[in-house]
């Protein structure tokens, strides 16, 4: 897979490029620069073993993640049992935001993205009923 220019620029740290990609929590893939997988990983090594939620989430967190450079066209490659785990066969999309980017299987992203679901709807007012409004700055 190519990652765009423009992306690519967006993310900064000069010409070389490193990832981290990783299975998603829905069933896409994420796609981390690897200053941010570092990141992830610190908070990681400090959760508490011994809680098996902790364990849980880590090997979730872990399973799957593998380093990658960019080569001289700016593509990376990708394992076929992560290609698999999100269903990618052909076209993916691209979801960035914030430090990190989503690969959808682009059947799989509309699915998502073309109807709210009641689940999706409820949840967004979950998460943004602690959002104060802006005013308006008169």
């Amino acid at each position: 897979m190519r990652i765009p220019t423009d992306l690519l620029k967006q993310l900064g740290e000069g010409g070389t490029h490193t990832f981290v990609i990783n299975r998603g929590f829905e069933k896409n893939l994420m796609l981390y620069p690897k200053k941010v997988w570092d990141g992830i990983v610190e908070k990681l090594e400090k959760l508490n073993p011994y809680d098996p939620n902790n364990r849980r989430f880590i090997r979730f967190m872990y399973r799957g993640a593998q380093v990658l450079e960019l080569d001289s066209q700016d593509r990376i490659l990708i394992k076929k049992q992560l290609l698999d785990y999100a269903s990618i066969k052909g076209t993916l999309n691209l979801f960035a935001h914030g430090d990190q980017i989503e690969l959808w299987a682009s059947d799989e992203y509309i699915n998502q993205i073309e109807q709210p679901s009641p689940e999706m709807i409820e949840l967004a007012g979950q998460v943004m009923a602690g959002v104060p409004k802006e005013k308006d700055e008169e």
